[in-house]
């Protein structure tokens, strides 16, 4: 793991600064998240073993509210056994959006995540993209996982016109009252190195055949 976390960290935006470290709560992460967009992407280093616990929505977007500020630029986020999760008493929100240029002009939203659990998000019907939802953008996990997520597709993570890349990662635990519990793919690509996608409800990824190596 700390392999990948260094190599995430060396393919950091190259329109970071140095590596801001954010404090575990709640507030700083959304701070940080809204700095590294305002200036142009930037290295979040999220706090070790922190959990990240997310009372409310701190975003919106079209498809409905978000946990943290939409990533509109580029910017990694680097953990070490870190959880970004929404408080089981809060109203339902995806946990993360990634947003590009292809479905929102004017955004390039890259979103790299390494070490780092993405958990409890839940999209309200009839919103895709219960942990993550990728619209135009590109999403990178490395040594990380998305589990116990809910929407109506794409439980764990849904994409449109985007990339999705997994590598010696896990989407599993995850459902949708449709299809895609772990993996929607409308549009775009996505592709797993040594990653599980497992587990998810009612079934891994959807449409059948649309994720490489993805099977039930």
């Amino acid at each position: 793991m700390l392999c990948s976390l260094t190599a995430v960290l060396a393919a950091a935006p190259a329109t970071a600064h140095a590596q801001i470290p954010v404090l575990c709560n709640e507030n700083a992460l959304v701070a940080a998240v809204n700095a590294a967009n305002a200036a142009g992407g930037d290295t979040l280093a999220l706090a070790p073993f922190c959990t990240y616990t997310l009372t409310s929505a701190h975003g919106s977007a079209s498809d409905g509210p978000v946990g943290l500020p939409p990533i509109t630029t580029p910017i990694t986020m680097a953990g070490l056994g870190t959880t970004i999760t929404r408080a089981a008493s809060a109203p339902p929100f995806r946990v993360l959006e990634v947003q590009g240029d292809a479905n929102v002009p004017g955004t390039n939203g890259q979103l790299s995540l390494a070490a780092i659990t993405v958990r409890g998000g839940n999209a309200p019907a009839p919103d895709p993209g219960g942990g993550i939802s990728n619209r135009g953008g590109a999403v990178t996990l490395v040594s990380s996982s998305v589990t116990g997520n809910s929407a109506v597709a794409g439980g764990g993570i849904y994409v449109d016109n985007g990339t999705v890349s997994l590598t010696a990662s896990g989407v599993t635990g995850n459902s949708a009252t449709t299809a895609g519990g772990g993996i929607y793919r409308n549009s775009g690509v996505v592709s797993l190195l040594v990653s599980n996608v497992s587990g998810n409800t009612p079934d891994n990824c959807a449409p059948a055949g649309s994720v490489p190596g993805c099977t039930g």
